[in-house]
């Protein structure tokens, strides 16, 4: 075989650390499978010196292991662009490559600069106290600041000493202290592994170690400081004990807060609770509120309540929703808790055209609780703008937590409203989002879950459901939820009792979000999750079921999730078709209608029979829920006007 060129890009410390630490893994690989290590090669590339904020002997020695270990070192030329298979350089020299790696300095993103901040190279330019050097209460640290009168290199050694005096100057700047100036170390040590588990010690001028008795005693010091410093990210605290009496937001802002809080003997309630006239006007004065012509008193005229004209031909669809925070950024709360509150009236088929809010904000400084208020609102807003929702009103209130529901009006066409009763025989069940939210958030509560599953759990979250409501309608949808609290099995069982038909689920076709099979495998659910796991007393072959992966998943409670819809069969692709190309992509077809399921005895293992404990169905056919992982064989009699169709589509 050929030998693969691995060119990395970068020649400061953690290029050339990064470069010799693959070179020794794939080499070990290679011998260990037997094979010769000359089939991985190394290159590495910078613009200038190697290790230039290290002393001087630091290149030298790197200049050594690297011409010993065969890899080829390319200093004072940058590079141009990068082909599928070679490197192009400034000089014009062209390197094979295969794969290339870059571990280059930190460039800064374009959004300081046209924020308005004052930058330093494109970096936010603060003073010696961290604080903006154009807006004052604006504080920045790390690589993405520039310190005025102290230029240092973009490197974590650096960053990591401002941690400390930046949470003591944001104290002191809530507190009305003055604040405290920082001066970052003009010498640090540097410890760079060889990949051979040799290292390398530099500090100022003076560096030694390498491929030696003194570097093999370093890289075990520069190891034991790493799996030290890495265990403090991989074993998470576990989840702290609530705070009775403060919220956290008042231990955020500081002492004087909390003494300013505690020194009321009792918070009161009734509407002794209300947050304050004042906050309350000044955080409605910088809403972006949204309207609609059929609001004929609201916001924009405050009264006692809202006055909404229902269209002609049109019934009124009403919901309500309403829960505390998971999440501890108001702003997406926000945006999550109106997604949530909506999918009722869109399941329903229905426009919303108005909301009621129903807010709560932590105890705190009044600073404090209008800033809450106004970023959760502003998150809520931002959603019922998009969708043409009107926030027509509401409550607002103090109590332990952030929370937040609306009461939604919507209107609908009554011939196009979807119920849940609706489910006819012979449909297709499709599915709009993805599940999992219940145990990723649970996971997230004890620091197990993953950066990644939960943006992208958040990002479900916050997708609103109006235009797949509208596109199931137009295919002719018979019946539709909202798949949320009760998750996907409790709410397929209402449609399937209220409808008095049977369904078949398979596991196989519907979607997961990333990282909820892992949470489940660690045995973490939703609190939920038990209280809905009860509906397990109404499947009749729960052993043969439950050793399905997938089987928990079904009880996971859902916020903010999906819609649930029974369509007609000869219409199910296109309209999944139509539901990813609008922004669904996840839109999957897990499931079909039957007028009455065979004998349980003749499921098979993979499959499950599910029944109304209160009712039992499963003897005579009537009204449940088969779910398996695949399709089960046809009972030509026992299932008639079955589904025609290829095998659900997975996510």
């Amino acid at each position: 075989d050929d030998d693969d060129v691995v060119v990395v890009v970068g020649g400061g410390a953690g290029g050339v650390e990064l470069a010799l630490a693959m070179q020794h893994r794939l080499h070990e690989e290679l011998e260990n499978a037997g094979r010769s290590k000359d089939l991985a090669s190394f290159a590495i590339v910078t613009r200038g010196k190697l290790v230039p904020t290290h002393a001087a002997n630091t290149r030298n020695i790197f200049l050594d292991v690297f011409a010993s270990r065969g890899v080829e070192v390319v200093e004072d030329d940058g590079v141009k662009d990068v082909a599928k298979d070679k490197v192009r350089l400034a000089s014009g020299r062209v390197l094979a490559a295969d794969e290339c790696i870059w571990c280059t300095q930190a460039a800064p993103q374009a959004w300081p600069g046209e924020s308005g901040l004052e930058t330093e190279d494109g970096f936010i330019r603060v003073n010696a106290t961290l604080e903006s050097t154009s807006h004052p209460g604006i504080f920045a640290a790390g690589d993405i600041a520039a310190v005025r009168g102290h230029p240092r290199p973009k490197a974590g050694v650096f960053a990591v000493r401002q941690g400390p005096p930046l949470a003591d100057n944001l104290r002191r700047y809530l507190l009305g202290e003055p604040l405290v100036e920082f001066t970052p170390q003009k010498k640090f040590l540097g410890l760079i592994s060889t990949g051979s588990k040799h290292a390398i010690a530099s500090r100022g001028s003076m560096s030694f170690g390498g491929v030696s008795k003194t570097g093999a005693m370093l890289w075990k010091w520069k190891d034991k400081i790493d799996r030290k410093w890495m265990k403090m990210y991989q074993e998470m605290p576990a989840m702290p004990e609530p705070v009775p009496e403060v919220a956290e937001v008042a231990l955020a802002s500081g002492p004087a807060a909390i003494a300013a809080i505690q020194a009321v003997p009792m918070r009161c309630g009734g509407c002794g609770a209300k947050v304050g006239a004042s906050v309350l006007s000044r955080v409605m004065a910088r809403l972006d509120v949204p309207t609609r012509a059929e609001v004929e008193v609201g916001l924009d005229q405050p009264d006692d309540a809202a006055v909404i004209t229902v269209p002609p031909g049109k019934v009124s669809v009403q919901t309500v929703d309403f829960f505390r925070s998971f999440v501890d950024d108001p702003y997406i709360f926000g945006q999550i808790a109106a997604v949530h509150a909506l999918g009722d009236s869109w399941a329903m088929g229905a426009e919303p055209h108005a909301a009621l809010a129903i807010a709560q904000v932590p105890y705190g400084l009044e600073s404090q609780v209008e800033e809450d208020l106004f970023q959760m609102m502003s998150g809520a807003t931002s959603v019922l703008k998009d969708v043409g929702c009107a926030l027509a009103g509401g409550h607002s209130c103090e109590g332990a937590e952030l929370a937040l529901g609306f009461s939604v009006h919507g209107v609908a066409d009554r011939g196009t409203l979807m119920r849940k009763g609706g489910m006819k025989s012979g449909e297709a069940l499709i599915l709009t989002k993805p599940i999992g939210t219940g145990t990723l958030f649970a996971a997230d509560m004890r620091s197990k879950a993953e950066g990644r599953w939960i943006s992208a759990a958040l990002d479900s979250m916050r997708l609103p459901s109006a235009t797949a409501a509208k596109i199931l309608v137009d295919h002719g949808a018979s019946a539709c939820t909202d798949v949320t609290g009760f998750g996907l099995l409790g709410h397929l069982v209402e449609m399937c009792k209220g409808s008095n038909v049977a369904a078949v689920l398979d596991l196989d076709a519907v979607p997961v979000l990333d990282g909820a099979r892992e949470c489940l495998d660690l045995g973490i659910t939703s609190s939920l999750q038990a209280s809905n796991v009860r509906l397990a007393r109404a499947v009749a072959n729960q052993e043969a079921i439950a050793r399905n992966a997938m089987y928990p998943l079904i009880f996971d409670p859902q916020t903010a999730g999906g819609l649930l819809a029974s369509v007609p069969a000869d219409a199910a692709e296109t309209c999944a078709a139509a539901l990813r190309a609008a922004g669904y992509p996840t839109t999957s077809i897990i499931g079909e209608t039957f007028a009455r399921l065979p004998a349980v005895s003749t499921a098979p293992e993979q499959v499950v029979y599910v029944q109304d404990a209160s009712n039992p169905f499963a003897s005579s056919g009537e009204g449940g829920v088969l779910v398996g992982s695949s399709k089960p064989e046809r009972d030509a009699g026992a299932r008639e006007g079955a589904l025609k169709r290829k095998k659900p589509r997975r996510s």
